[in-house]
């Protein structure tokens, strides 16, 4: 018997795991086995005050797979902790909290490192510290949203791909200079074999092989639709909470509607290179 519960929050996407005792966080395989099924099924996972060390972080995000640095463009949280990505709303590192930084996109919906060849497959995000009010967090279900169009336009979209690149969402001399990428439209998940949408505002910069007009239509259609609230959830943090989601098949919003310091820390799970579709 697994030594917790699950709320889930909304119809389509996110669930709180309840009851978990993070004494030392080395769990039991059974334990990240069960983790690992319910991080399928709900996409994000929520754990109320985990409270855990980088140290502890660190240690249990490998239980899920090999842990990436910190961030392709910007360093760890120190020496021991290359893993841990410092998001400190003071500093604005990538332009976390700020609505007048050029270089923000936290506040934007985005997928994350969609500029890469493989693109995580998670990542974990903990909660060190937070304004009185506001700095919640919202996920997309980019599954969902994939079933949410219509038939003919699936099918379309089916056989597209796009060229995703950092340049631009970043501080001035970090991701300009990294060749851009090409991923299907629609990817495959590679467990659950449930087919996603994976374009983000953010990164994603053109559909190949269509005009310019046609490509900004496609996206800004498929932009719409991933965002309608009955396939998102909302956060409301708590100091020393922890969320787990699947960047194989969400998007995620930073609410940047705060003026006092937000401090996170984040542990990213390597993924894989996304594939389209099997034709059926």
């Amino acid at each position: 018997m697994t030594p917790f519960t699950i709320r889930q929050l909304t119809a389509h996407i996110g669930a709180e795991v309840i009851g978990l005792k993070w004494d030392d966080g080395d769990f039991r395989d059974d334990i990240i086995s069960a983790l690992r099924t319910a991080l399928l099924r709900y996409k994000v996972l929520f754990f109320r005050g985990a409270n855990l060390t980088p140290t502890q972080q660190v240690r249990f995000s490998r239980r899920f797979g090999t842990l990436t640095p910190a961030h392709p463009l910007v360093g760890g949280l120190d020496e021991e902790h290359p893993e841990v990505l410092l998001l400190d709303s003071a500093a604005y590192t990538l332009g976390v909290g700020s609505k007048t930084d050029g270089t923000s996109y936290n506040n934007r919906w985005h997928t994350d490192v969609t500029f890469s060849e493989e693109p995580p497959m998670g990542s974990l995000l903990s909660a060190r510290v937070l304004p009185a009010v506001g700095g919640d967090t919202l996920w997309a279900d980019l599954g969902a949203a994939h079933d949410a169009l219509s038939a003919p336009l699936r099918a379309m979209l089916a056989g597209m791909h796009a060229s995703h690149d950092a340049a631009g969402a970043f501080p001035k001399g970090r991701g300009g200079e990294r060749a851009p990428v090409v991923h299907p439209v629609v990817r495959e998940h590679p467990e659950t074999k449930r087919r996603c949408l994976f374009v983000n505002p953010v990164f994603t910069k053109h559909i190949i092989g269509v005009s310019e007009a046609e490509s900004k239509a496609l996206l800004g259609l498929m932009y719409e639709i991933m965002i309608e609230p009955e396939r998102v959830v909302r956060w409301n943090w708590q100091q020393g909470d922890l969320a787990f989601w699947d960047n194989r098949c969400t998007a995620h919003y930073a609410v940047a509607d705060y003026s006092e310091r937000r401090i996170m820390h984040r542990t990213t799970v390597a993924g894989e290179k996304p594939f389209p579709p099997q034709r059926q």
